[in-house]
């Protein structure tokens, strides 16, 4: 006899993954509910995470006035003073707005949300302890049972245990959010996307900046010129950096920080942010009531469909690791929903772009030159500079790069790479070519607005071109002169 469950499917978690398989599932006529705590509608992704920090860059570029500098000179600012308030308000309206889109979603398809926090009582059933708008009583209890379950639950920043968090001077990266001015120094503990993004955006607020990170560089999975250009511009900023440093020992008081590291430096700062990886928040899921293990960081282990070792019990998002992207958690959820209701559904792409919102933004798609040389896969490479392209001069980006990465026989795009303005959404146009199998005899014949930005693509992949046909030249020559002899006698 089968069970009867209060749900087909409960989702712990509104983030990108939750959100898009609980809205899989009810789109097949499943009864679903959904469990976050009422200021979390949305997740770590709308509330501390990737939606607050582009739109508190977004905010930092117009009022800095850094994008028209090139044009209205180095002083040119659009406020001199920018305070947290300034940056803040625009925060709120934007996540406010989010976690409405959101709740309109849900509530459209039917999907119920509990406001409230998840912890399994058994594989089947989660005890949920009960948000109220106002919560003048003890909280209450609720039992809720679901034939599948998902746990999109994401992350918080890891916390290494020597460092005394205030939330004042020493911070994590959600709390970087919280601050309540604009520091006027500032040290950056891990280089790693969003240590470098949230120190980009400092300096570029006037911040002086220290990045330290213990390995030898950083965004080490980045192309290596993409990286030096960033690393050029920040420097600009006056931006510092420590690398191959660890830090032993954070001090702080009422006006300010030092920070030792290992090999001896002190820095002071007025503040220091941490950044060191995140850690899946399943703590408190109990999930070993549920057969279920975490590893060492927090995270959950799954197979091909994203079903964890009990059967009926998908983890999607953050939670799983690596990528750890909101795009590509959105399709987790949506296929972990496919397959837990039987209902056929593709495997998410092998090429997905990445994309690094520091000022400037870098973004990239396929292969790096270091990997296809560790592969012997021949290549040629095409570059265009935005300086070169009448958009770059329009805007006053004098800095941005698009690199075509190009397999030197078959002419097939195997590496998009680009630093500056819109590179987020300048990948996607060489993500479309390579999904599609296409070569750079494509963009070569293919006419682009002007003046736009886009038209970087043409102009790479004339510079490939070109390489490439120097090289050909060049050895049908020395096939000629072979075939007459002058060679070798």
């Amino acid at each position: 006899m089968e069970h009867e469950f209060d749900y087909d499917l409960a989702v712990i978690g509104s983030g990108p993954g939750g959100q898009r398989a609980a809205i899989m599932a009810a789109k097949l006529g499943k009864r679903v509910c959904v469990i976050d705590a009422r200021t979390m509608v949305g997740g770590v992704c709308v509330n501390t995470g990737t939606i607050p920090s582009k739109t508190l860059r977004e905010a930092v570029l117009y009022l800095t006035g850094m994008q028209l500098r090139e044009l209205y000179g180095a002083s040119y600012r659009v406020k001199d003073e920018i305070t947290v308030t300034d940056l803040l308000g625009r925060l709120q309206h934007v996540i406010g707005r989010e976690v409405e889109v959101i709740r309109s979603q849900l509530l459209r398809n039917h999907v119920e949300l509990i406001p409230g926090v998840a912890r399994f009582a058994d594989e089947h059933s989660l005890d949920v302890t009960v948000d109220g708008p106002v919560q003048l009583h003890a909280a209450e209890h609720r039992t809720v049972t679901a034939n599948k379950i998902i746990v999109a639950v994401g992350t918080m920043p890891a916390r290494p245990s020597h460092i005394r968090f205030d939330g004042i001077r020493v911070l994590d990266s959600d709390q970087i959010l919280s601050v309540d001015k604009v520091p006027d120094s500032l040290v950056v503990v891990g280089a790693g996307v969003i240590g470098v993004e949230y120190a980009s955006i400092f300096a570029a607020l006037g911040t002086r900046v220290t990045l330290v990170e213990k390995r030898p560089n950083m965004l080490d999975f980045c192309d290596p010129e993409i990286v030096e250009s960033l690393k050029f511009h920040l420097r600009d900023q006056t931006m510092s950096f420590r690398f191959g440093e660890e830090v032993a020992q954070v001090e702080s008081g009422e006006r300010g920080t030092i920070t030792t590291l290992a090999s001896g430096k002190r820095i002071a700062a007025e503040a220091v942010m941490y950044s060191a990886g995140r850690q899946g928040n399943t703590a408190r899921l109990d999930l070993a009531e549920a057969g279920l293990e975490a590893d060492e960081r927090g995270r959950l282990v799954v197979d091909e469909h994203y079903r964890t070792a009990v059967p009926h019990i998908y983890a999607v998002g953050d939670v799983i690791g690596f990528p750890a992207l909101a795009a590509t958690s959105m399709d987790q959820g949506r296929l972990a929903a496919a397959h837990a209701f039987d209902e056929p559904a593709h495997d998410l792409a092998a090429l997905q772009p990445i994309g690094i919102y520091t000022i400037p933004e870098i973004s990239f798609c396929g292969k790096t030159e270091a990997e296809l040389t560790k592969e012997s896969v021949p290549f040629e490479v095409g570059i265009s500079r935005y300086r070169e392209l009448a958009r770059g001069q329009i805007i006053g980006d004098p800095y941005g790069m698009l690199k075509l990465v190009v397999h030197a026989e078959t002419r097939h795009i195997l590496g998009v790479h680009v630093f500056g303005t819109n590179a987020t959404e300048l990948v996607h146009i060489g993500q479309a070519i390579m999904g599609c199998g296409g070569t750079i005899d494509y963009l070569v014949d293919t006419v682009l607005n002007y003046p736009t930005l886009s038209e970087a693509y043409k102009v790479a992949a004339l510079d490939v071109t070109n390489k490439l046909r120097a090289v050909d030249r060049l050895a049908d020559s020395m096939l000629v002169t072979d075939r007459t002899g002058l060679v070798g006698s």
